[in-house]
Order: structure tokens, then C-alpha cells, then sequence
């Protein structure tokens, strides 16, 4: 029986802290038997060139440039698969998204006529199509291992669309929301993490980005986390 082909891997930076990336690399057991590091500078100096199998992308879309160059990876690749908040969401830099850019310029940068940043900082979606979103800041190793290993297997990538209040549930955490009085984002944001604030007795900060069927704006969560958090102004008060 002939070996199987290994897969050609691209890794892509855009305006992101690297941090995804890192966590690329823990992931080392499932990529060195599978894949062909085609592109990686974080790891290698070295380029294959020709079509990529899979294409991982960390970071927004913050230039001109950028939006060019993400339109030319998802052309030369078969799949693209979006890491982390920056790629899913915009990121941190997406807090400059509908405030005044030109003066943000001026007051951080001594020659402002030379940074050619777009106003918005956005995720790839708006951009191309997008294959698979792992969320996260950075996206959960485990996560990434399962998208890399069904692709190598030719299956599609099952990643889950519930969310981590139901990861509680599964690991048998007690609720902190219930047991403890403590605000927990839980119940709106996407699984992914292993539900791992609650693991360890504190809320979820949402860190995966809200769950696509979470109803965000629900007034009953929001009366109960404004209840709580005057309750805990009051008790830091005496």
C-alpha cells in the first residue's frame, strides 16, 4: 500500500500578535507526519511554492495591502481556515472601527501621510470565503488538531456550534452563575475553550466570541448581570 500524500501547509500572518501562531507550532505531533510546511515563517525560512492544501490565517484586515494579499491566499489554496480572534472578529485593532481613523493617526504617529491603515480593522470573511472559523485569544490547540487531523482524513471538520455554559454541563463544573452569584458569559459564547474560567471558579469572559444563535441582547441576562454587579458594589463598599 502506498504512503498517504502529505498535505501542503501554508501559515499566514496579518495584524495579529502571533500568538495563534505559537499555538500552531505546540501542535507539532500532528503536523510533522501530516503536512509539508509549505509556508511558516514563524518556523521556517523555507518556501514551497505552488498550491497549499490548507491555508491557516491569524490576523485581521487592516491594509490595503492586506485585503489584496488574502484575496491572493485564498486563491492559491484549497482550504482557509481562519485562527483566532483577529481572524474571526477583527481583534483588539477593530476598536478603531467607527471612531475617527485620521485623528488617531495624528495623535500616535509623528508622520501620519505614511501609514496606510484602512479604517476599519476587519475579520477575513469580509474579505473571501472563509472554510472554517477557530475562535478564540489564541484558538485552543485541541481544537486546531482536530480541524488538521479530519482534513489529512479527508472528513469535515466537526467544530461545535454550542455553547460553554453546555461545556459545563458536560465536564460536570458547578455553575458559578448559580452557586457563586458570579457574572459568566457562558450561556452566549461559543464552545471551544473547554470551558476553562468555569473550571476553575470564575466567569467566562467570552473570549470565543458570541455563540451564532446566542440571543446577545436578551434582557433577562443582561437585568441579571447589572443586579449582580450593584450587589458587588455594594458589598466592596462596606
Amino acid at each position: 500500500m502506498s504512503a498517504k500524500r502529505k498535505l501542503k501547509l501554508a501559515v499566514w500572518k496579518f495584524a495579529s500578535c502571533d500568538g495563534c501562531q505559537l499555538t500552531v507550532l505546540d501542535c507539532e505531533a500532528v503536523l510533522r507526519g501530516a503536512f509539508d510546511i509549505a509556508y511558516f515563517p514563524e518556523a521556517t525560512s523555507a518556501r514551497i511554492r505552488g498550491r497549499y492544501d490548507v491555508s491557516l490565517v491569524e490576523g485581521s484586515i487592516s491594509t490595503a495591502h492586506d485585503a489584496e494579499r488574502i484575496r491572493e491566499v485564498r486563491r492559491s489554496s484549497n482550504f482557509v481556515v481562519a485562527i483566532g480572534a483577529c481572524a474571526t472578529a477583527g481583534g483588539v485593532q477593530a476598536l478603531r472601527n467607527g471612531l475617527e481613523h485620521e485623528a488617531f493617526k495624528r495623535a500616535v504617529y509623528a508622520r501620519p501621510e505614511y501609514v496606510d491603515s484602512l479604517a476599519n480593522s476587519t475579520p477575513l470573511a469580509e474579505h473571501v470565503a472563509v472554510d472554517f472559523e477557530l475562535r478564540g485569544c489564541p484558538i485552543d490547540g485541541r481544537q486546531l488538531e482536530h480541524v488538521l487531523s479530519a482534513l489529512v482524513d479527508g472528513r469535515r471538520p466537526a467544530i461545535s456550534g454550542h455553547s460553554v455554559c453546555l461545556e459545563c454541563k458536560l465536564a460536570g463544573n458547578v455553575c458559578v452563575t448559580v452557586a457563586q452569584g458570579t457574572p459568566c458569559l457562558g450561556p452566549i459564547t461559543q464552545a471551544g475553550c473547554g470551558a476553562l474560567c468555569p473550571r476553575h471558579s470564575r466567569g467566562c469572559y467570552g473570549c470565543f466570541g458570541p455563540q451564532d444563535t446566542a440571543a446577545g441582547r436578551s434582557p433577562s441576562l443582561y437585568l441579571a448581570f447589572d443586579s449582580r454587579g450593584a450587589s458587588f458594589a455594594r458589598r466592596d463598599e462596606r
